[in-house]
């Protein structure tokens, strides 16, 4: 028996169950819920056929550490400015992707996804930073798109 089960038999409340207490009991408005449930996407038709699944949404910290990955504060002190924007261009696909369909397809999930744009063609990867740049213009107007 763990101590799951002795807690329900107890009849307590255990994390994540009602009467467990939680951030709003602490006048908190946390939203710690999976970044995929209910997160608003836009999907964007690519000229090549395929379709990429964006997120319409970036927390202030993101947005805070995308802005030093651009700038080459995040890295090798070695780093170029092509590859600042190199990794400025992966740190936002990682961030923003949902799922790429590519010649019926569908990856999904971050690791599988940015192994596909590590493995996607010269003329892919341009598609795919236009499609990010087009995004970012316009949903997060504020922020310099690679």
């Amino acid at each position: 028996m763990g101590r799951r089960s002795r807690r329900r038999a107890k009849g307590a409340a255990g994390p994540g169950e009602p009467g467990a207490g939680s951030f709003a009991d602490l006048g908190l408005d946390l939203d710690l819920s999976d970044a995929q449930a209910g997160e608003p996407e836009a999907v964007r038709e690519l000229p090549d056929g395929s379709r990429l699944t964006l997120r319409t949404t970036m927390t202030p910290g993101t947005r805070r550490e995308y802005a030093a990955v651009a700038k080459g504060e995040r890295g090798a002190a070695a780093a170029t400015r092509e590859d600042a924007w190199q990794r400025a261009v992966e740190f936002l696909f990682e961030r923003l992707a949902v799922r790429w369909e590519v010649a019926g397809v569908q990856t999904a999930g971050q690791r599988d996804l940015l192994a596909r744009l590590r493995a996607a063609t010269r003329a892919e990867r341009a598609l795919v930073r236009d499609a990010l740049r087009a995004h970012v213009a316009e949903h997060f107007p504020g922020l310099d798109a690679p």
